[in-house]
């Protein structure tokens, strides 16, 4: 199969959504910046070789904080003591919403990218992992995964979104991974072949 470019992952981009995104209750609410969401899922990142993560929010003070997080590892007292964190969080890209991401992706790729939204909830129109990598390997586009904090991304987000990955099934009915773990598994299976050869 021809692929547009050597490396799929290349052309590829996690965004973690903090707004629109359900609480508990199912009500629209922005979702607070988790320190552990920032590192780790910037470590599954560049374990797979991805060309970026944004952590998307509207509020500035929240912004502000992630870039503090950032800065202290990348020119604080961090520098000096873990360089494989420094390096997993040189991925990691602050926006305010996921129109900015689109139109970063746009202008580093030169195309719009595939918006690909996930779910924890069954979706009719949910395409499997193998499909969507079979998909991308067709045409140049760069991908954008997007993962959903709180309680998941919005039926209105999901609505504008071009592709919706299939939920994450494992062998018990249990379904609440946090979206660390969902992000390293959808990584897995969207790159871990590629990875391989």
């Amino acid at each position: 199969m021809s692929q547009p470019d050597a490396s799929l992952a290349k052309r590829s981009y996690v965004a973690l959504v903090h707004h629109p995104v359900y609480d508990k209750q199912h009500q629209v609410v922005s979702t607070a910046v988790t320190n552990l969401d920032i590192h780790d899922i910037a470590r599954s990142c560049c374990t797979y070789g991805v060309a970026g993560y944004y952590v998307v929010h509207p509020v500035a003070a929240q912004r502000q904080l992630v870039e503090r997080i950032l800065g202290y590892w990348d020119e604080g007292p961090g520098q000096s003591q873990n360089d494989f964190r420094r390096e997993a969080l040189s991925f990691v890209r602050v926006v305010s919403s996921m129109d900015e991401a689109i139109e970063a992706i746009h202008k580093e790729q030169g195309l719009p990218p595939l918006v690909v939204g996930t779910t924890a909830r069954p979706s009719v129109s949910a395409v499997s992992a193998p499909a969507l990598r079979a998909e991308c390997f067709r045409e140049p586009r760069p991908l954008l995964l997007v993962m959903g904090t709180g309680w998941g991304l919005t039926n209105e987000f999901m609505s504008r979104v071009d592709r919706v990955l299939e939920p994450i099934q494992g062998a018990a009915p249990y379904n609440h991974l946090s979206v660390r773990s969902a992000t390293a598994i959808m990584l897995d299976r969207l790159f871990a072949e590629e990875a391989r050869t």
